[in-house]
């Protein structure tokens, strides 16, 4: 409802999200108005660990959000670094008679201003104040017309945060587990993920075929230029170009597939051959403008010509909104206003003449998934555009670049087709006896422009397509059917088909609009994301996905698939429209997202990770190259691995009872990758993949190179940056170990002069082939000296002194240990040597040491404090076997739990998990009867006694 502000002279407080935006306006308004900025959002729902000890142990604990209760509700908080501007925003408030929330009109900014004022709580009137642009005019005309709050966009993007939430806590936890600790899961990502994967997959299945055709130069007389025509038909039947072969390399329909000697044969029997004109044909051409940008096609244009990333082009955009030089840059419509086309009319005709506008203005309708939003698109700010020449003098660098490709792209939006005409010419040739063939047809086509019309002004980028034949805009001579044609030149080309080309950031925005997967206004944030989580990495402009990203995709796909499914996601999205819209309850559709829909017999997202005993760990980080090679992502990254058919000695090829095979059920929880399943008679070859070597890259001849040079004499991990000697891996008597190469004048020495190289075995859970340089620095680091304390010793004469003395961690034949004077400790892991602090370790020297028998049973591992309880977890032996716990709550490892590789984020999820079912009804039951018992034994014996008495 639109309501008009009255006159008054009352302070106004206008709040924006950023700086920049309030510092723009506030030039715009009078001195009674004061602006104020958010710096974005001011609350949000907090990690479980930073909620508050008695919101913790309720239905909020889990998640941050009401699940057990099926309210959905969420539990915010004010973000710590956002108190100090909530108090500054609630002074300023005090003195104003009005307050104006004036956040983007989009589901992000409506979320920022319920969230505004359900934290300042105002006691005087509230306006929704919108603008798609800030400018002078928009500015005031948005302060003088506002209207109110709409919830239903606050309910589409609360849904959307609650269900961001609850898929990365239930799906993320499952990563850890089964692929590597500290991996994460989104609704979104999860998905850009697999699309990149599937791509490199197409790239790895590819088989390169080969081809032939020939390519002629003709004319009609001397006096007339030349024009190539390439070989189309040879017999009858159209000869195969690139198109015309499947991934496999094979063949598709009835074509001639050319080799090189017919190539040639047809080539050098053309040169002697009378070519005529078969046929000519021409049609009119016409080519109309592009729509104005959107978010994602101004992402992916920026991306064409400007080089600029995803992320680097919103940045950029941001700027120029901030400072009123473009409308908002967060928009799927590819609308302009009426003033818009005014402007866009009327710059083009001043610029380049009355012929280059059309009688009306050009409107664009979006034809993308789940267009939404109802802002304009991205342009030029104000009723009249400045020209890229009236900004140079403010912007400069990429700010420049992108506002002039932003009015480029408007003003040709509303400039005149281009109009030209294509002409397609076929040429016929009889052959020689004896030559490959009888009859050959040659074609060429060409475009002439005559009126450029939009393309004066501006030409969309285009995005490099496989087996693409482009229409060049060239022009032919004239000719007629029958002309003879003299052969200048005719020559055999050999070609190699193309696998499908990598995404790149614009192909990659593009294809996920096309199929309606997430939002343009977080598709920079999205490839960001893959990108720092280790998914994708860039390789130019193209996205190659890490194996990481392969395993996460595969057990996605297997155990998760309706959450990865493009339609699916889609549709989600589609449902977060119609509850923006009003058509759909926040509280419904969440109830059915996560515990299921009986009527449409379709699993919740609870149900989806209540039984993982099926996920195989080492099987989802295995991926098969073929020729009995696989990749395997391990802990420490990925490696190659030679698997010998069952029985058979990888080493040796020899067939061996002994030899234990590959079974899957013998992978560590983590991926299964480093602990090996073959007997210490065999051990299958390994190496180590770089990271420079990309997925598709990855042969099997390329895996044996790899397996044949790991298998020399150790394995250079590179420099030690200090010493610049080699560290090297190798496998020795005694297990896997790192040692430093020294030079010929130190390995020499003999006697009391002669130098030992540093050496350190490898702990229980590294891996030989995997081990890196970084890790094997830390090796050689030990012992290493965790800190000094003062001691005081009492001397013979009694005399008191206090003294410096070290605490050092070392790894012995006995296992990790502290090692303080010549009082020694164990340590319960050997990950600790790295980690214990001084005061952890004074911690166990201030325990009474214990020996022998009486000695207390040591917790097999230990970890950080609980973020519910805070206090330490740690795993232990009992009677019904390893469990973890605080202290207050247990819980029993799961059958897929492995105490070696167990991760501390596990071990939180296994206790948070207790917490979330409480406390066992069996017990409860038990306690129950017990209770009875003893009530029911008491009053027998108080029977008895008063039968006694009487």
């Amino acid at each position: 409802m639109s309501t008009t502000t009255p006159a008054g002279s009352g302070r106004k407080l206008v709040i924006v999200e950023s700086p920049a935006k309030a510092k723009t306006i506030a030039g715009y308004l009078g001195a009674d108005w004061d602006v104020e900025a958010s710096v974005g959002h001011i609350r949000d729902i907090p990690t479980p660990s930073e909620m508050p000890a008695d919101m913790k142990k309720g239905p909020f604990g889990r998640f941050g959000v009401d699940v057990e209760n099926g309210s959905f509700e969420p539990y915010y908080v004010v973000d710590p670094d956002k108190k100090k501007k909530v108090r500054e925003l609630k002074a300023a408030l005090k003195n104003a008679d009005e307050l104006y929330l004036a956040t983007d009109e989009d589901r992000e900014g409506e979320a920022i201003a319920w969230h505004l004022l359900k934290t300042l709580d105002p006691k005087v009137p509230v306006k929704r104040m919108v603008f798609h642009e800030i400018t002078r005019e928009a500015i005031q005309r948005a302060a003088a017309n506002t209207r109110d709050l709409d919830t239903a966009l606050v309910d589409a993007q609360e849904t959307r945060r609650i269900l961001d939430r609850l898929y990365g806590y239930e799906i993320s936890p499952v990563l850890w587990r089964k692929v590597k600790a500290g991996l994460s899961a989104g609704r979104v990502q999860s998905v850009a993920t697999r699309m990149v994967v599937e791509r490199e997959r197409e790239r790895m299945a590819f088989r390169s075929a080969n081809y032939w055709d020939v390519e002629g130069e003709f004319t009609p007389d001397a006096q007339t230029n030349a024009f190539t025509a390439r070989l189309t038909g040879v017999d009858g039947r159209r000869v195969a170009s690139g198109r015309d072969f499947a991934d496999d390399g094979t063949l598709k329909g009835d074509v001639a597939h050319l080799d090189e000697a017919t190539a040639r044969g047809i080539a050098e029997a053309v040169l002697a051959a009378s070519v005529t004109v078969t046929s000519v044909a021409e049609k009119p051409y016409t080519r109309r403008p592009s729509a104005p940008f959107t978010t994602s096609t101004m992402q992916q244009e920026a991306s064409r010509k400007l080089r600029l990333s995803s992320k680097n082009s919103m940045r950029v955009a941001q700027r120029l909104y901030e400072n009123g030089y473009i409308t908002y840059m967060r928009t799927d419509s590819t609308a302009l206003s009426q003033s818009a086309l005014s402007a866009a009319r009327q710059q083009a005709r001043d610029l380049y003449g009355a012929d280059y506008v059309p009688e009306a203005p050009r409107n664009y309708a979006k034809k993308v998934k789940n267009a939404q939003e109802a802002h304009e698109a991205i342009r030029p700010a104000g009723d009249r555009f400045r020209t890229p020449a009236q900004v140079a003098g403010e912007l400069r660098g990429d700010e420049f670049a992108l506002y002039e490709l932003i009015w480029k792209r408007t003003v040709a939006s509303q400039m005149a087709d281009a109009r030209g005409s294509t002409a397609t010419v076929k040429l016929g040739a009889s052959l020689a006896a004896g030559a490959p063939a009888e009859q050959v047809e040659f074609s060429a086509s060409g475009t002439v422009i005559t009126f450029r019309g939009f393309l004066a002004a501006y030409e969309e980028g285009r995005d490099e397509q496989r087996n693409a034949e482009r229409d060049e805009e060239r022009r032919l001579p004239k000719l007629g059917e029958g002309a003879s044609l003299e052969v200048l030149r005719a020559e055999a080309d050999g070609h190699d088909t193309s696998p499908p080309a990598r995404y790149t950031e614009a192909t990659l925005v593009k294809a996920m609009e096309e199929k309606g997967i997430g939002r343009p206004s977080t598709y920079a944030s999205t490839i960001g994301t893959i990108q720092d989580r280790g998914y994708v990495s860039n390789r130019g402009s193209a996205l190659v996905p890490s194996w990481l990203a392969f395993a996460v995709t595969r057990l996605m796909e297997e155990h998760f698939t309706r959450l990865v499914d493009y339609d699916f996601t889609a549709t989600m999205e589609e449902d977060l429209d119609e509850i923006a819209r009003g058509d759909e309850q926040r509280v419904a559709w969440l109830s059915r997202f996560y515990f299921g829909d009986e009527a449409r017999s379709s699993e919740g997202l609870r149900d989806l990770v209540s039984d993982l005993g099926d996920i195989d760990a080492r099987e989802v980080s295995t991926i098969d190259i073929g020729d009995g090679i696989v990749v395997r992502v391990g802990r420490y990254g990925p490696y190659v691995e030679e698997v010998a058919p069952a029985g058979v000695d990888p080493v040796t090829g020899e067939i061996s009872e002994s030899y234990a095979g590959e079974s899957p059920s013998e992978g560590s929880s983590d991926g299964g990758a480093e602990s090996g399943s073959a007997t210490q008679e065999s051990t299958p070859r390994r190496a180590t993949i770089n990271d420079d070597i990309a997925p598709d890259e990855m042969t099997p001849e390329k895996a044996r190179e790899l397996l044949a040079t790991a298998a020399d004499d150790g394995r250079v991990l590179g420099q030690d940056p200090e010493t610049g000697r080699d560290i090297v891996a190798k496998a020795g008597r005694y297990g896997p170990y790192v040692t430093e190469v020294l030079p010929e004048e130190l390995a020499n020495l003999k006697g009391k002069a002669k130098v030992k190289p540093r050496t350190a075995s490898l702990f229980k859970d590294m891996d030989l082939a995997t081990i890196d340089l970084e890790t094997a620095l830390k090796l050689l680091s030990l012992p290493r000296v965790v800190g000094t304390v003062t001691e005081t010793v009492t001397g013979e004469d009694g005399i008191q002194t206090e003294k410096q003395v070290e605490i050092t961690a070392q790894n012995g034949r006995y296992g990790p240990y502290l090692k303080k004077g010549t009082d020694s400790r164990s340590l319960t892991t050997e990950q600790q040597l790295f980690d214990i602090t001084l005061e952890e370790a004074e911690a166990i020297y201030a325990q009474p040491k214990q020996r022998g028998r009486a000695a207390a049973k040591p917790p097999l591992k230990e970890f950080g404090p609980d973020p519910v309880s805070g206090k330490p977890v740690v795993v232990k032996d009992g009677r019904f076997g390893e469990y973890v716990t605080d202290g207050e709550t247990n819980a029993t490892l799961r059958r897929d739990d492995d105490v070696e590789t167990l991760t501390q984020e596990r071990a939180f999820e296994l206790l948070a998990e207790k917490r979330a079912k409480g406390p066992s009804t069996r017990k409860r039951a038990a306690k129950k009867t017990a209770k009875k018992t003893t009530k029911k034994a008491a009053a027998k014996k108080t029977t008895k006694k008063a039968t006694k008495k009487s």
